[in-house]
């Protein structure tokens, strides 16, 4: 049965974050343990109760011997329409204790001595962190992939896709150039990656297929199916050899200059934080997530 993976509580000094009740859910098929986000009504928003409810997840199956592949999926209707920005559950200002880094709590800090370690500890950190998870791990991906959730599909080994999936990373709309965990370069080519920022457009399933982001595109009726398939044949090869592999990948990626990249688009994320601040008062331009999406639907010609 599925259970919670959140443990975390806000502390009473300050503003309370609403229950929304268990918003990962956890269980165990044969060697696949299956990870979902569970705020549909949300579009799988990523507030940081989820981020640290992900994270005790992945580690429950990185410490169960009989889990040998870990899947990512959604509840409702879509993967994750990226981070929270604006729900009532969105708790930025709640404490959490560090996992990623030694950065300082950025709760009572100011300006970038905030913003900067909160981003490098639940955004580009976590993700990071699971990226090394020594099991491999498959995104399992319908409807909305976007901005953060591409974080989330982009740190795994796998994405498979159903065919009503889209991706799209339009926050240069915020004068931000792309989310924290900056891999475009890699998992679509430069070219590519440029487009995709610059329009901010929708890509469908089967254009990230040809791009090389996705490694399959099934049907919607059959993604669950079809990604337990794959994960249970993953399964059978030994759990080293898996992990050794995933390893070796991991670092050739980064000796290409995944790693480096990151570190390099990750200043720059944060130079455009402070522009907004110092022009507009506030670091992503004033936007919010009803002005992203309208203006999300009136530039996109997909």
């Amino acid at each position: 049965m599925a259970t919670d993976a959140s443990t975390g509580t806000a502390p009473t000094e300050v503003p309370a974050v609403p229950d929304e009740g268990p918003v990962v859910l956890y269980e165990v098929r044969g060697t696949t343990a299956i990870v979902t986000m569970n705020r549909p009504e949300y579009r799988n928003a990523q507030n940081s109760v989820m981020t640290y409810a992900l994270d005790d997840a992945f580690y429950r199956a990185a410490e169960d011997d009989a889990v040998k592949v870990v899947v990512l999926r959604g509840a409702g209707k879509h993967f994750s329409a990226g981070h929270d920005i604006g729900t009532p559950g969105r708790d930025h200002h709640v404490p959490y204790e560090r996992r990623a880094g030694l950065w300082w709590s950025h709760v009572g800090k100011a300006g970038a001595e905030s913003r900067f370690a909160r981003e490098q500890e639940v955004y580009l950190g976590m993700c990071r962190r699971w990226r090394e998870l020594p099991k491999p791990t498959i995104a399992s991906v319908h409807g909305a992939c976007i901005a953060g959730g591409l974080m989330l599909a982009w740190v795994c080994d796998l994405v498979i896709a159903s065919d009503d999936a889209f991706f799209a990373d339009p926050v240069v709309r915020m004068n931000v150039p792309g989310v924290e965990y900056f891999a475009h370069p890699f998992v679509m080519g430069p070219r590519f990656a440029k487009e995709f920022l610059f329009l901010g457009e929708k890509v469908d399933a089967q254009r990230a297929h040809e791009l090389g982001m996705v490694n399959r595109v099934v049907p919607r009726a059959e993604l669950n199916a079809q990604t337990l398939d794959i994960a249970e044949r993953i399964g059978k090869m030994p759990r080293l050899g898996l992990t050794l592999t995933k390893k070796a990948v991991n670092q050739a990626e980064d000796l290409m200059g995944l790693r480096a990249g990151m570190d390099a688009a990750f200043g720059l994320h944060h130079l455009a934080h402070a522009h907004n601040v110092e022009v507009s008062g506030d670091s992503v331009g004033g936007l919010d997530a009803k002005t992203m999406a309208a203006g999300n639907k009136a530039g996109d010609r997909s």
